[in-house]
């Protein structure tokens, strides 16, 4: 039987929020995702392979393996599924649910995620616009693209920001919302801030490199 501790947990979620269903994901993109050193990032993913959490292709990258998805599905579901209540019924700060969802996530049965799901409407999609699996792990496709890897002078709209917490602190104190279609101006070099502008009111605004590659994005023209 296979036990997962909070951090595994945290690494089987940030891999499935990164795309880890359909593609290789990178120790460097986990590294940005979890706030961690590439070290550590190693060292976590060979117990996820000993585990059969996931699969590691050197040079190609990491990816889930379906009983590393069934885990990843049922706690994005049931995080985020309280996630949607807090902000929908309780009326919380988008950028005060995720420390709150963590602790109800784990004391949720499938049956109250079920009555919870129910009693919410079945949302597809939690406030800071990750996806919500249903009961049997089915979920809508949505986007991998980041907004680091936009290019100058390219418009694009907000689709999602990854489930961290304060990285949703930080794009609260930016005014920056889901559905924003922003303009990329320009990429600071040596790792700094991208910097874009809002199309609806001409808001300059300057986002972290770490940031850019936690919120992702959707082409206009899709």
């Amino acid at each position: 039987m296979t036990v997962l501790t909070p951090m595994k947990e945290d690494y089987i979620k940030i891999i499935f929020e990164l795309g880890g269903r359909n593609k290789k994901i990178s120790n460097k993109e986990i590294a940005l995702g979890l706030d961690v050193a590439a070290g550590s990032v190693t060292e976590m993913i060979s117990k996820l392979v000993e585990e059969k959490l996931v699969v590691h292709e050197p040079y190609a990258g990491i990816s889930l393996t379906k009983k590393g998805l069934h885990f990843a599905t049922e706690l994005v579901r049931k995080h985020r599924l309280w996630e949607t209540f807090l902000v929908d019924k309780l009326q919380y700060n988008i950028a005060d649910v995720h420390p709150e969802a963590e602790v109800l996530e784990h004391q949720t049965s499938d049956r109250l995620a079920n009555s919870l799901d129910d009693f919410l409407g079945h949302p597809k999609h939690c406030p800071h616009g990750g996806v919500i699996p249903d009961e049997a792990g089915n979920f809508v496709d949505i986007s991998h693209a980041m907004l680091a890897d936009a290019e100058d002078g390219q418009t694009v709209e907000i689709e999602r920001f990854l489930d961290n917490h304060e990285l949703l602190i930080y794009i609260n104190s930016l005014n920056l919302k889901i559905d924003d279609v922003v303009q990329v101006v320009s990429h600071d070099p040596f790792e700094g801030p991208i910097h874009v502008i809002r199309v609806t009111d001409q808001a300059e605004i300057a986002i972290s490199y770490k940031a850019s590659h936690n919120i992702f994005v959707r082409n206009t023209n899709e």
